[in-house]
């Protein structure tokens, strides 16, 4: 057994059908009373519904979170929750809605819980990222980590079908690259397999049957324990890829991560072979970055940056980006071969 260091900052989770029901013993439990409900524009019945299940503790809704947090939209929340003076931010939504909250938190220090209602993960990290001038600048703190989050799978029942696929492969993604983190141990190692192996199996029985309980329950799990991953350890050049592409083209978050993840472990794979070993015994095939490319296809998945609108003359600029601050990764980030890499994701050709 080679030597490791195992830290944790875990948050406070409850699990289970109906959770959301517990919210207001969540708020009291964290002395919040006055709070703000944030969401998308698209959630913001859901987050109407939330808020009066609190009550008198529910200052009201805000529902202009979006993609890949804008600074300008991160400003403006910032000021609102100031100006009604709140103890405490409530994010019901995805990573966009809840990179919001910690765009307010980082700010202002505000307590967080969160609802999540996709698989994104978000909700299990220290780590934010904000736009500005399509330049997306990614940080860690541990003052944006939710202190407390309420998983529901009732609430993912709503998930469009699609939007479940590429939302559990961009859970994967961050369990995919724990296995291979320079900080990453036996612990961490073990909660990444399983979150990959839960959702592989969760995703096609959703596909088959989105109002399956029991699959959004286990993709639920699936997706906190990626998250748990993707909080606590480093990670390589797939989340440097998939940051440069959402934030500097407005690429959709999910579908990036989506489309990258089988050439990332495709570029990675001699150099962390343990690692696909893991990844490829979760899927249940025999090759990682093959078994992976082939689950997305077998989910309806996206398979081509050119399909989700990246433009073909920005290869280059973002090969560039990619390697100008380069991410710790087992293979060194070189920039022709990332450029090779882009190319074949932006026609959808085999990783290789």
């Amino acid at each position: 057994m080679e030597p490791f260091v195992h830290e944790t900052r875990a948050s406070r989770v409850v699990f289970g059908p109906g959770a959301r029901r517990s919210l207001p013993r969540e708020l009291e439990h964290l002395g919040i009373r006055r709070v703000l409900v944030l969401t998308t524009p698209e959630q913001a019945t859901l987050g109407h519904q939330v808020a009066e299940l609190l009550g008198d503790r529910s200052v009201g809704v805000y529902s202009k979170a979006v993609m890949h947090v804008p600074a300008d939209v991160a400003r403006a929340a910032v000021a609102a929750a100031a100006e009604l003076g709140v103890d405490g931010c409530l994010a019901v939504g995805g990573g966009s809605t809840i990179g919001l909250a910690k765009a307010i938190a980082l700010e202002s220090g505000l307590p967080i819980i969160a609802v999540p209602t996709t698989y994104a993960g978000s909700e299990m990290t220290p780590l934010y990222g904000i736009t500005e001038a399509a330049n997306k600048k990614a940080g860690r703190d541990w003052r944006v980590l939710p202190r407390t989050v309420v998983y529901d799978p009732e609430l993912t029942l709503t998930l469009p079908a699609t939007l479940s696929m590429t939302s559990g492969m961009n859970a994967m993604a961050h369990a995919a690259e724990a296995l291979y983190a320079p900080d990453g141990n036996p612990v961490f190692s073990l909660m990444a397999e399983e979150g990959i192996r839960a959702l592989a199996t969760a995703l096609p029985r959703l596909r088959e049957t989105p109002q399956d309980l029991d699959a959004r329950g286990d993709a639920l799990y699936g997706a906190w324990l990626c998250g748990t991953v993707l909080g606590n350890l480093q990670m390589g050049v797939h989340h440097k890829l998939c940051h440069t592409l959402g934030g500097s083209f407005n690429l959709p978050h999910a579908e990036v991560h989506t489309v990258i993840l089988p050439y990332a472990l495709a570029y990675n794979a001699a150099s962390a072979p343990q690692a696909m070993t893991r990844i490829a015994r979760a899927l249940g095939r025999d090759d990682a970055p093959a078994g992976m490319r082939q689950l997305g296809e077998a989910l309806g998945a996206p398979r081509s940056l050119r399909e989700i609108g990246m433009p073909a003359d920005g290869l280059d600029r973002a090969a560039d980006l990619v390697v100008a601050s380069p991410y710790p990764n087992p293979r060194p980030i070189e920039r022709e071969a990332i450029r090779a890499l882009l190319q074949r994701a932006y026609e959808g050709q085999a990783p290789a």
